[in-house]
């Protein structure tokens, strides 16, 4: 499938930070904030995924002049977002919705918020059919939550293919094992955000890196 007008319009690279303490927290995002519009901050509780980053206390506040996009690789996770307040986007897994999805949704829109819903590579895409009409934005795990540096799923294209057809003009977000070549056939497959961890904090110059992802975007287009 070809990219749609909604990815024609410009590819935005978010980098992913994945850190355990507020000084590297902030560290991160000082490094970054000169070159992009919106940071993703992935935030884990050793419980949904097997991994523990930041906690809540480490989140607030946050350095103005960009904004955050939460990860929440958490188990109830709307009782994370009431405590993060501000027009951020809460990135809340499939996978942990149950009879909570009315309260998250309350949650989200009293923190003055904007919702969105991730799926991990081995979930069912039908399982998230029934919720797209409620959110702002899907992130389509192309690892497995947890840790950052994985291989790129390819086969999770499917999905982003699948759901840009059905939802022409909803914002479709891609995660994990991300680089120039992966990231333009992401786009290829329909996204129009790319969080990027490894390829972007792993470089010296963290400013060329994500022009290089970008440029990769522009290219796939």
């Amino acid at each position: 499938m070809g990219t749609t007008n909604l990815t024609a319009k410009g590819v935005e690279v978010l980098p992913a930070v994945l850190v355990k303490t507020r000084e590297e927290l902030i560290s991160a995002i000082s490094r970054v904030t000169p070159y992009v519009k919106t940071i993703h901050i992935d935030v884990m509780d050793n419980e949904f995924v097997p991994n523990l980053t930041v906690g809540l206390d480490a989140l607030k506040p946050l350095p103005q002049g960009v904004k955050y996009e939460f990860h929440w690789m958490v188990k109830n996770p709307e009782k994370w977002i009431r405590e993060i307040k501000g027009p951020n986007i809460h990135l809340v897994h499939i996978e942990t919705i149950n009879a909570n999805w009315e309260l998250i949704k309350k949650e989200v829109k009293e923190a003055h918020g904007k919702l969105g819903l991730a799926i991990n590579p081995e979930t069912p895409l039908e399982k998230i059919l029934p919720y797209a009409k409620d959110v702002e934005r899907i992130l389509v795990m192309s690892v497995h939550p947890g840790f950052s540096g994985q291989k790129y799923i390819k086969e999770v294209e499917e999905k982003i293919s699948f759901l840009r057809g059905r939802f022409p003009s909803l914002s479709i977000e891609i995660d994990g094992g991300i680089n120039s070549e992966t990231a333009a056939s992401a786009i290829r497959a329909g996204v129009d955000k790319i969080a990027a961890a490894s390829a972007i904090f792993s470089a010296e110059n963290v400013g060329e890196a994500i022009e290089k992802l970008k440029k990769a975007g522009a290219h796939a287009q």
